[in-house]
């Protein structure tokens, strides 16, 4: 495993498929494909021709998982796929998604983004009724319920076990009968829906997805809503009602999501340049050149320079082939991690008074060496801005940061930071000006910033919170 960079992780990508036509895993395929920012652990696709429904999953990217050979096997009208990045359960096989399951009412598979906060207790309930588990995700524990419940319909079955859920999930739901998008009603994690050219629906993570494969007619999933996606009209089923205190999850604007994404009606490119402007008006610096952390926060360095009039320039150089692989790196190149992934621009960097544009500091570790790769380079000051509050609290709803111990800004101040970083100066965009940025004052989580959780969080919630004690914490 590649080292990873001291950012969040978001657990996952998912996209459904009815097509008019049988090379629905195919489609599939591109969408999860341009999904795969949203994990790299592992990666799948069930398909159904409407008797029969068939599943390819494996752990690696979605290009090591998938070749010509495996998708032309993939014979079906319908198609769900996923990508994934662990937040329930760790980084296994058996964890891998869609997950299917045969049912009294027939084969279903079902693919995840979230993370139910109640999934422990849930799962004990289930092994209490005698039902085995084979994995250690909250995504196992969905399928099980979806499995038992009752109704007369598969919008029947998700919109009764919806109301036993509690916290973030996005799912896209395959059975021989049809394609299902679902969503939490607190609107946690993103899903869209949008009409495929010739007929047909799709829906995915994110709006790029659905671009890629060519839908236009492209709307949110709204908070508590279930949707068919049959092939000639979509059905929508308001199965909750939306939460008064919605919560989309902020990260999605400052990180996560492609820029060319479209959330909660806002242009992902657009938020992040706003974010660089507010940060430019709340903390001025004199300096010469403005060089953003690439590649998420371009957009936040362009808008910072156009607010500041500081040039812009390109002062670190991603390596945008290096990730997740097979091949392992030794524990010398480990440690030098950054350097693997960004190479500095002397000749940009040298003598200059640089403000180093990021988008988010978990533990520190990146934006430590990243400070040391400035000066090293020959810049002479190191001014770091970064485009949301202190991270100060742990998320248990779909993101990857749920201690305490992995937050350098729980542990000490920003001018504490400030010196373990190296910086001359170290400013993170206020909540209001984040929000402001956004261009909303209220409907989303802030509580890793806050600690003001949109629900009560159970003690048992977390990363590990259904692995057998000693396993899976690698």
């Amino acid at each position: 495993m590649m080292p990873e960079l001291d950012k969040p992780h978001e657990e996952c990508g998912v996209f459904g498929v009815a097509a008019n036509h049988a090379q629905a895993a195919r489609q599939a395929y591109f969408g999860i494909f341009a999904l795969q920012h949203r994990g790299q652990e592992a990666a799948g696709i069930a398909v159904s021709d409407g008797a029969r429904l068939r599943l390819h999953k494996d752990v690696g990217l979605v290009s090591q998982v998938f070749d010509e050979g495996i998708i032309a096997g993939l014979q079906g009208h319908m198609a769900i796929g996923h990508t994934r990045y662990s937040t329930t359960g760790s980084a296994t096989a058996p964890n891998a998604q869609p997950m299917l399951l045969d049912t009294r009412h027939g084969p279903v598979a079902l693919a995840h983004n979230g993370n139910l906060t109640n999934a422990a207790q849930l799962r004990q309930r289930l092994m209490e009724q005698g039902v085995g588990f084979t994995s250690t995700s909250d995504t196992q524990v969905m399928i099980m319920m979806l499995a038992a419940s009752d109704g007369g319909s598969w919008m029947d079955r998700i919109t009764a076990t919806m109301a036993k859920w509690q916290g973030a999930y996005s799912i896209v739901v395959l059975t021989n009968e049809g394609v299902y998008a679902a969503r939490d009603p607190w609107g946690l994690r993103p899903l869209t829906v949008g009409s495929l050219p010739g007929g047909g629906h799709a829906a995915a993570s994110e709006t790029g997805a659905l671009e890629t494969i060519g839908c236009d007619g492209v709307r949110e999933v709204h908070p508590g809503e279930v949707i068919a996606l049959h092939r000639e009209a979509l059905i929508v089923r308001q199965a909750l009602e939306p939460d008064l205190r919605l919560a989309r999850c902020t990260f999605e604007h400052i990180y996560f999501s492609r820029p060319d994404s479209v959330w909660d009606g806002r242009v992902v490119h657009d938020v992040r340049y706003r974010l660089g402007q507010q940060l430019a008006r709340e903390m001025p610096v004199e300096a010469d050149v403005v060089v953003p952390v690439p590649d998420s926060s371009i957009p936040s360095g362009l808008g910072y320079s156009a607010e500041s009039g500081i040039r812009f320039d390109i002062g670190l150089v991603k390596n945008r082939y290096i990730g997740r692989t097979f091949i392992q790196p030794s524990h010398e190149m480990r440690v030098q991690g950054v350097a693997l992934k960004f190479n500095p621009m002397p000749s940009v960097l040298g003598g200059q008074r640089v403000v180093l544009i990021d988008d988010s500091i978990v533990r520190g570790t990146t934006m430590r060496h990243l400070v040391g790769m400035l000066r090293g380079a020959g810049a002479v000051e190191a001014h770091v801005r970064v485009t949301c509050p202190p991270i100060r609290h742990p998320c248990f709803m779909g993101v990857d940061m749920s201690t305490y111990d992995e937050l350098i800004a729980h542990k000490m101040s920003v001018e504490e930071m400030r010196i373990s970083l190296d910086a001359d100066t170290l400013h993170f965009v206020s909540l209001e000006g984040m929000m402001t940025a956004i261009g909303r004052e209220q409907g989303y989580c802030n509580a890793c910033f806050t600690g003001q959780y949109p629900f009560e969080i159970p003690e048992t919630a977390g990363k590990f919170s259904l692995e057998p004690m000693g396993e899976g914490r690698v």
